[in-house]
């Protein structure tokens, strides 16, 4: 399995309380646990690497409703190696990696604004609350060692365009970085990729994700 990778792997499953990968020749398997998410199978390869027999195998080996597939390559190729009982997000995600330095300064918070950050079961998490005391923006990272997988970072649309997802990603890098972690990963949406890369995150690899709805089933 690629190195970044098995990193977001190990960090995801830390970060969502998932049960550990059950690691596979192709890559690997992951227990959710959740209604409509009950587990996922994540291809190990980049790019051009990716075995397109071995995607569909597996995908054709499902037949539960809500597994997922995760592909680190572009829907629009992969997407014709799976039937139509799967609903393929069209927009690709994007695996993306970062150097951490614990010497990053501390961000600054819009007037008004309150940052607190905690951590619970190896994972910190950072909540921005507005001047009113309502949700505005939150985050949460994953240090497994040398990296650290930032995870549901999230922006109220009410809040938007004021700089709280720089300040959280800011808060949980430095955080991550402050426990040994050497390089931040994430997978992110097209929506996040800007600012992402505003903070210095580079793209590694496009991400296809696709989900069984099963014969005849409603896309999710």
């Amino acid at each position: 399995m690629d190195g970044i990778v098995r990193a977001w792997v190990d960090g995801w499953t830390v970060s969502r309380g998932a049960a550990p990968p059950v690691i596979q020749p192709w890559g690997c398997t992951i227990d959710v646990g959740l209604d409509g998410h009950p587990s996922r199978h994540v291809f190990g390869a980049l790019g051009d690497a990716v075995d397109e027999a071995a995607v569909r195998k597996i995908a054709d080996g499902v037949t539960g409703a809500g597994v997922w597939l995760k592909v680190f390559r572009d829907p629009a190729e992969t997407g014709g190696w799976l039937g139509p009982a799967w609903w393929i997000d069209p927009e690709p995600g994007y695996l993306m990696s970062v150097p951490l330095s614990p010497a990053e300064d501390a961000p600054s918070v819009p007037d008004g604004y309150r940052l607190r950050t905690w951590a619970r079961g190896g994972v910190v998490r950072a909540m921005v609350a507005a001047p009113d005391g309502s949700f505005a923006a939150r985050g949460q990272i994953a240090p497994t060692g040398a990296t650290a997988v930032a995870d549901q970072i999230e922006t109220s649309p009410a809040h938007r365009r004021r700089g709280l997802g720089s300040v959280v990603m800011r808060t949980l890098q430095r955080a991550a970085a402050e426990q040994g972690a050497e390089t931040g990963v994430l997978a992110g949406t097209p929506a996040g990729r800007a600012l992402y890369e505003s903070l210095g995150w580079r793209v590694e690899a496009l991400l296809t994700s696709a989900k069984y709805a099963g014969r005849g089933g409603e896309p999710a």
